[in-house]
């Protein structure tokens, strides 16, 4: 989100603010040209609100929307600043780690009812507490599992715990950051405690695939030490901002976690829910034996209408989740974009596309669609689409800062190898001299 050659992450930024600028600085400044003398090196300004001294110094993007930190083109084009970006590319080797104060507070979040996560947590807390004094926070129901609860040797531990409770306590900005023991669905649980500023987290191996999970919790203390002294490589992982507008058709007794009623005449029949997602939002058939057909806008133009069973919109990071099962491309997370993945559809020609993460996603249900349609984020919170209600998908302005376990570019290449067998296969051998004779 910045472009110094450090990320802090204790600030609550965003790019997305800024205000409208009609013309870059260059434009202004440029003087006209004399014959017979010498150009002046016209000035470079990013997408952000600092100047950019020599565009030399950028070896990648540095903007949203373009391969270029530079706004000027030639002597009189410029492209306008954007009011509206929400992220920047950035040098990998340059995502690093730091603290503007040393990290006091970390939460601890633990895959429920794993019998072989107990001495896992149990350990990863006394280290915590008592050699790294750290305030440890720690979600109400894992400390509720007989496991730990029927534990006397681990009662002065949890004594100094904080406790919360989804959906009822918010933690936002009292963890400093967060650690998680399990398998990829941990990482996804952090996010979604976090509908803002996330802190960074560092996610331990220890469940089924751990394909954002890098860290092996054998050496888990050096690792620990490492990132509390502000020793880290970070990969920024985009997440989709998911707004669900429904009509009150029935009135529901039960309550939506962000649930805004809207005020107004022509609004008070409608609510709004509002969802940060980091693998994708899934829109699907459901239980019904009939096609889905609901129809995708972008930017507020109808680009297609999907008849099967259903679309997936996806992060980078989510991907190589159910994207990359339904036929998609697989997408570093440093790449600033939107997947749209069909699932099975009805048509040979309707292929997995990427779209700039700048756009604006609308999904709703066709008229002539002869079933509702049903949609999940991150395959939680799944509710019933109808007639009248609306998705709205962006790019979020907060993504989830994940810890590397060496960079962003080694790690990710090591997840589709160790996970995914990516290209793997029997090695070709060498042609001996007689064989290549008969060549």
């Amino acid at each position: 989100m910045e472009n110094s050659e450090e990320t802090s992450w204790t600030s609550k930024s965003e790019t997305c603010t800024e205000p409208l600028s009609h013309c870059c600085s260059a434009c202004d400044s440029r003087e006209p040209h004399i014959p017979g003398k010498a150009f002046r090196k016209p000035k470079t300004r990013s997408m952000s609100t600092s100047a950019v001294p020599s565009c030399a110094e950028f070896r990648r993007t540095q903007s949203l929307h373009g391969p270029s930190p530079v706004t000027t083109f030639g002597p009189k084009a410029c492209m306008l600043k954007n009011p509206k970006a929400v992220m920047h590319i950035q040098d990998p080797a340059s995502q690093r780690l730091t603290w503007n104060k040393p990290p006091k507070s970390v939460l601890v979040i633990k895959k429920i009812q794993d019998v072989s996560l107990l001495q896992p947590f149990k350990e990863l807390c006394i280290f915590l507490t008592e050699q790294k004094k750290m305030i440890v926070y720690v979600e109400r129901k894992v400390l509720e599992d007989p496991a730990i609860a029927n534990d006397e040797s681990f009662v002065a531990v949890k004594k100094n715990f904080c406790t919360f409770r989804e959906d009822f306590d918010d933690i936002s900005n009292r963890v400093d950051f967060i650690i998680c023991l399990g398998g990829d669905g941990t990482l996804l649980y952090a996010s979604s405690l976090f509908q803002e500023s996330v802190p960074p987290v560092m996610a331990f191996h220890l469940g089924s695939l751990g394909f954002l999970t890098p860290f092996n919790f054998d050496t888990y203390q050096s690792q620990v030490t490492q990132v509390i002294e502000g020793n880290a490589a970070i990969i920024l992982r985009s997440r989709l901002k998911v707004k669900v507008v429904k009509d009150n058709r029935e009135k529901s007794k039960t309550k939506e976690k962000n649930l805004i009623i809207t005020n107004g005449d022509a609004e008070s029949s409608r609510k709004t829910m509002q969802y940060q997602v980091l693998n994708e939002v899934v829109v699907d058939r459901g239980p019904s034996s009939y096609l889905s057909n609901v129809d995708l806008f972008l930017d507020g133009h109808l680009i297609t209408t999907v008849q099967g069973d259903g679309v997936i919109v996806s992060t980078p990071t989510g991907s190589t989740a159910y994207a990359v099962a339904a036929g998609a491309s697989m997408i570093h997370p440093n790449v600033p974009a939107i997947l749209i993945t069909p699932i099975c559809p009805h048509s040979l020609s309707f292929r997995p596309i990427v779209v700039p993460a700048g756009v604006e996603l609308k999904i709703t249900l066709s008229r002539e669609a002869r079933n509702n349609a049903w949609v999940s984020f991150d395959g939680r919170k799944r509710q019933e689409i109808g007639h009248g209600d609306s998705i709205t998908i962006t790019t979020s302005c907060f993504p989830v800062p994940s810890i590397c376990f060496r960079d962003p570019v080694n790690d990710w290449f090591e997840s589709l190898a160790q996970c995914l067998h990516w290209n793997v296969r029997k090695k070709q051998r060498h042609l001996s001299s007689e064989e290549e004779e008969e060549f």
